[in-house]
């Protein structure tokens, strides 16, 4: 066995759990890589490594009886638009009471859309080429003004993007927010492992992790001390959402409110699916009487094109990771509780060292998914939000969920926007965005606003 000073317990536990095979490299390791090493090996939990390998080497999964779990609509007629106007006035209140935070995933990178770096830095302004990140920043910023409240800003960013973005946000002085508004912190990894179990080498001085997944966010903004910060300043609920959505309402006074009046300890958004096989998560209730989501790959093709009496899909409602979680709800499950999410497993190809060259193999990734909150807990709302006005993913270089496609969605709103303010819109007008700093909705906008004669107008 080999050793080193002081890490001999380390190397002793690695040999114990049949994992001796990350050190083929070891002779070739400088003293900073060995170390390096070493200190990746202590990081590892193997009852719960264990546990997954056990998970992922059984053939069969119990799955759960469902049906349609039930939503609140879009509302239609003036009872239901009163209960939308008291909900929004309660949503208010909380928001000036300064008890709101928003929380953004943005771990991933732009590799997808031909972009080097991370996907928060991609410009999706229609007109200005403003990035995803200041896009956001702008939101949470005019909302801190309408409301006259301090909004944090939380954001999870990876491994492989954290320092990048926050270099990026710090040159940019946080476009407008203050920096002790601003908490940035990077989410968790877990080792992957092949079939046989056992440890995958990255690199000879680095073992092969994934990220957790979207689920890990929740771990992550514990761990990292931003939960318990945001207990301390008074914040009771966390409005959480993807980095990849333009046009999502960070701050929703009605979302907010309904999750308040219903006491619930998770809320979400959903919106009608296009198609029986669309590629989004539908939201069940389970035979246990729990709300959940069933992801799509996982919805039968018969359930997928099942239809109403009155022709309508049966499982409708979509979800699009539009989520409110309160406080006290993370703290009891990331807080070492029985209580936690659960890791699905994935069987995927891993590029690993061998001892003669870079290699692909089979192994198991590990990853927790946020909605697998929603069952945890009987107090959670779904309410319906209409997908042009606050669905617009920036995923594919082109066609469907495309920096083009949001494009287009987002010149379709403000062009409503301008519509439902009586504002006269130029005919040669192809192109136009509104920045948030101007208007998070139409009532926002001033009477007095007139539109240039021009094919792209931005409005600031």
């Amino acid at each position: 066995m080999i050793s080193y000073p002081d890490r001999n317990d380390i190397i002793q536990r690695m040999y114990d759990h049949g994992q001796e095979h990350i050190f083929i490299f070891w002779e070739q390791l400088s003293d900073n890589e060995k170390k390096a090493l070493l200190d990746d090996a202590a990081s590892i939990d193997f009852d719960l490594l264990s546990r997954l390998y056990r998970q992922a080497s059984e053939s069969t999964h119990a799955v759960m009886g469902f049906e349609p779990a039930p939503y609140i609509p879009v509302p239609s007629g003036n009872e239901e638009i009163r209960r939308f106007d008291a909900a929004r006035e309660d949503g208010i209140a909380l928001v000036r009471k300064g008890a709101v935070a928003a929380f953004v995933v943005a771990g991933g990178q732009g590799s997808r859309l031909g972009f080097d770096g991370p996907k928060g830095l991609f410009r999706v302004g229609p007109v200005s080429g403003k990035s995803l990140f200041q896009i956001h920043a702008e939101k949470i910023l005019s909302s801190s003004k309408k409301y006259g409240a301090s909004i944090p800003w939380l954001i999870m960013t990876s491994q492989a993007n954290h320092e990048d973005t926050v270099r990026y946000l710090a040159a940019h002085r946080h476009f407008g927010l203050d920096e002790k508004d601003v908490h940035i912190f990077p989410q968790g990894m877990i080792p992957s492992l092949d079939t046989g179990g056992r440890l995958i080498l990255e690199s000879p001085s680095a073992i092969f992790k994934n990220p957790d997944g979207h689920g890990g966010s929740l771990g992550a903004l514990s761990e990292s001390g931003t939960l318990a910060a945001m207990r301390e300043r008074g914040i009771e609920i966390i409005s959480y959402f993807q980095v990849d959505n333009p046009l999502i309402s960070i701050i929703d006074p009605v979302f907010i409110g309904f999750h308040a009046q219903g006491g619930a300890d998770i809320s979400s958004k959903g919106l009608m699916k296009a198609y029986p096989d669309e590629k989004i998560g539908v939201f069940v209730r389970f035979d246990n009487g729990t709300v959940g989501v069933v992801e799509y790959s996982d919805l039968p093709e018969q359930l997928q094109n099942m239809r109403d009496a009155s022709g309508a899909l049966r499982f409708c409602m979509g979800s699009i990771a539009i989520h409110l979680f309160g406080v006290g709800f993370l703290e009891k499950i990331t807080g070492g509780s029985a209580v936690s999410l659960p890791f699905h497993v994935a069987r995927k190809k891993i590029t690993t060292r061998t001892a003669t060259a870079p290699a692909e193999i089979e192994g198991f990734k590990f990853e927790k998914f946020v909605f697998d909150a929603l069952p945890l807990t009987d107090k959670n709302i779904v309410l319906e939000t209409i997908r042009e006005v606050e669905f617009a993913p920036v995923k594919n270089p082109s066609g469907v969920d495309s920096v083009e496609s949001a494009h287009e969605l987002m010149t379709r709103l403000y062009r409503r926007w301008l519509g439902e303010r009586g504002i006269g819109i130029p005919s040669r007008l192809k192109k136009i965005e509104i920045s948030p700093l101007l208007a998070l909705e139409a009532s926002d906008i001033p009477d007095s606003i007139s539109i240039p004669d021009s094919e792209s107008v931005y409005l600031e």
